[in-house]
């Protein structure tokens, strides 16, 4: 034990960031459980050399038997090197979180099968996948992604380059599977993409599953080109951001998300925590044969480096239950089939996050109408499951079988909702009980449906990123001689890939590609090519487009007010008729018209996301009948509820919307009786991404590099 102390000490001396106190509490968190082993250290520093045991070889040199096979001699020799593993990597669990938010951790957590994702017998010496992680390669085939991506080593000329953001989407190459679309990457080149998984660096005890899964494959073991060529970018350890993650409904209608690109990146998830688990499972073999006098030539200058601050690697936020309910379903699918028999909790998890039936006080199933009856097939599709979005809850692989509701410190992979984890941060800011170092170690960080989160709290998500990858409060028992360095050092957050999903750009989500997304791996994102919306509508509709002159997006807001209360309200004011839809896409600029409109004395009715439902049947019944000629409408409240709104003249977009399908929706609600309905558009250069949508990709670009201010379509 004197030789750890004095390895210790020397670790603080290198590292004096920690800013580790020598107290009493720190001290001992560097205890290790007393079944653990230690790598000591003689006095003059010459390393204890290993000596051959049953005929294992650590360096895997003379037809030793591999590390699978010795896990399996030890066990029958009554030797638990799984919760050894567990205790020697991440030291004692904490308490439950004891949030009524948080999905509880199940307190039975002395699983003696920890620390391992699956049987290690099932992955034989000769599979190729083992082999890269020792040596870094095969002869005639490419490095292990996941070896090449942690162990590569920043200087500081790298880092500020980071920093500043300076590397340029240079290389284009086309997208599988999106029409007329293609990536864009700061690497200088496209990954490989390989067909089959044994080629992928694919752990073979996933492979099975997954083929499985895909029995129709028509593209080697994927489903398509597309699928294959998703997972080889997200094999690439690089920063993604999907702009398209639609499927076509073959009439040109895009409304439901493709599985096979969800399927691909959690195969990714689960082959990088699997291998994670593998190293240091392989790093305890070595340490425990250093210890117990194994011979072998070879020697231990240093513990290995294979570990973070924490457990939990993954870290997957997603908008509501319901598509948390779909998620962990694929990934139960592609787990082996070990694990997929032995989850814990399973029916607990189906009952949380499952749609809740309508019982009466007897428990009786309540028959009532449909009230998605009526609405577009995306709606439906969106809203048809638990809708809270507030959750968050951990799950943990063990040998056989798999944990859902465990605790964080426990766990491998974090699903949240963006509000459930910023609840969280909250607490952690007013209560020192509730720190949140289960973040400091996320190595692959998941946005699905940002499209969604969108409509929710954009914010959430910023936040959330600004709490990733931070040094810990507190040691949570971590051996910190197993730490990468790069951790140590600061350093988490350029080896973290952070993959973004989602049904169309914005602003918001390209900020934080561009700004919390600094992987040295680099970075791609999809660049489509639009056709637009504008054959979808089925009335003859006069559309009229303003263009603003504005020169600074700091400035837009004002310019764009400005330019509705001067050009295009008089119209409304001096308009004998009525029937008005002013639709806002922001939550600001709807409260800014209010307020506008108030001051006016306008005869107006308001529908957003935050009015009464009696307020919105009395707005909706007063609109209709012409006793309100404005109505103030929000995208948000459109998204939510997608109303059906009678009595509609003339549109006033005072934004376009995010969301082009709203666009015809809103049109095609116009009242054909009219002679001449209308629809009158505010735009600027800084909309092009929701007018390329719109109008084309194509005629947009034409709109914004035009001299003209007006522009209209039949």
């Amino acid at each position: 034990m004197a030789g750890k102390r004095k390895l210790v000490a020397q670790h603080r001396n290198r590292n004096p960031k920690l800013g580790i106190k020598k107290t009493k509490s720190n001290k001992n968190s560097f205890k290790r459980p007393s079944n653990s082993t230690v790598i000591q250290r003689t006095s003059d520093k010459k390393p204890i050399q290993t000596r051959k045991k049953r005929g294992f070889g650590i360096d895997g040199g003379g037809g030793g038997a591999s590390a699978e096979q010795r896990l399996e001699e030890l066990e029958t020799e009554g030797v638990d090197l799984a919760e050894e593993e567990e205790e020697s990597e991440y030291g004692s669990k904490d308490e439950n979180e004891g949030n009524a938010v948080e999905e509880e951790a199940d307190e039975d957590d002395d699983d003696d099968n920890v620390g391992e994702l699956e049987d290690q017998s099932e992955d034989e010496v000769e599979d190729p996948t083992d082999a890269r992680i020792a040596s870094g390669g095969l002869a005639g085939t490419c490095p292990d992604p996941f070896k090449e991506h942690l162990e590569h080593v920043l200087v500081d000329d790298e880092i500020a380059r980071l920093e500043k953001g300076e590397a340029k989407f240079s290389t284009k190459f086309a997208a599988a599977g999106i029409g007329g679309g293609s990536w864009v990457s700061t690497k200088s080149s496209a990954p490989p993409q390989e067909k089959n998984l044994s080629s992928c660096s694919v752990k073979k005890r996933l492979a099975t599953p997954w083929r499985e899964a895909h029995k129709e494959s028509v593209w080697g073991d994927f489903e398509s080109e597309q699928q294959c060529q998703f997972f080889s970018l997200c094999n690439s350890y690089q920063d993604i951001l999907h702009s398209r993650k639609l499927a076509n409904r073959g009439d040109g209608v895009v409304d439901h998300e493709d599985l096979s690109i969800t399927d691909a990146y959690i195969l990714h998830i689960l082959n990088h925590l699997t291998k994670s688990r593998d190293l240091v499972t392989k790093n305890n073999e070595k340490i425990h044969n250093a210890s117990s006098g194994s011979s072998s030539s070879q020697t231990l200058l240093d513990p290995p480096r294979d570990q973070g601050f924490t457990r939990p690697k993954v870290l997957v936020l997603l908008p509501y239950r319901s598509s948390a309910l779909k998620f962990v379903d694929r990934l139960l699918t592609l787990v082996p089939a070990l694990q997929k028999a032995n989850v814990e909790h399973k029916a607990r998890f189906y009952d949380d996050f499952g749609a809740a039936d309508e019982e009466d006080e007897e428990g009786v199933d309540i028959p009532r109408k449909d009230p998605k009856a009526g609405k577009p097939a995306d709606f439906r599709a969106l809203f048809s499951g638990n809708n809270d979005d507030h959750f968050r809850i951990g799950i943990k692989f063990t040998r056989k079988g798999v944990k859902l509701y465990s605790e964080f410190y426990a766990s491998d992979l974090i699903i949240a909702s963006p509000i459930g984890l910023v609840t969280r941060i909250g607490e952690a800011e007013t209560e020192k009980a509730k720190e949140i170092d289960f973040l400091s170690s996320i190595e692959i960080a998941v946005v699905d449906h940002a499209d969604i989160i969108l409509m929710q709290n954009w914010s959430h998500v910023v936040t959330v990123f600004e709490h990733l990858n931070k040094i810990p409060v507190e040691q949570h028992g971590t051996d910190f001689m197993r730490i990468r360095e790069w951790y140590l050092n600061g350093q988490a957050r350029h080896y973290r890939q952070t993959i973004i999903l989602t049904a169309f750009s914005d602003a918001g989500v390209n900020a934080v590609f561009h700004r919390s997304c600094v992987n040295h791996s680099g970075k791609v994102k999809t660049r489509c090519h639009y056709e637009g919306v504008l054959n979808r509508v089925v009335l003859q509709v006069r559309q009229v487009y303003e263009k603003l002159d504005c020169n600074s997006i700091t400035n837009l807001d004002d310019i764009r007010f400005e330019f509705f209360t001067k050009e295009v309200f008089p119209r409304i004011k001096n308009s004998l008729q009525g029937g008005y839809l002013l639709f806002a896409p922001s939550y600001f600029d709807f409260v800014r018209l209010r307020n506008f409109l108030k001051s006016q004395n306008a005869s107006f009715a308001l529908l957003g996301e935050y009015t009464k439902q009696s307020d919105i049947s009395r707005a909706r019944s007063w609109f209709y009948h012409g006793e309100r000629k404005i109505l103030l409408y929000t995208e948000r409240a459109h998204f939510f509820h997608r109303y059906k709104i009678r009595g509609i003249k003339d549109i006033i977009f005072y934004s376009l919307p995010e969301h082009a399908n709203y666009y015809v929706e809103l049109l095609n609600m116009l009242d054909g009786n009219e002679a001449a309905p209308s629809c009158t558009v505010i735009f600027s250069r800084f909309d092009n991404m929701q007018l390329e949508r719109i109008v084309g990709t194509t005629r947009a670009k034409k709109m914004l590099s035009s001299p003209n201010r007006l522009f209209m379509f039949m």
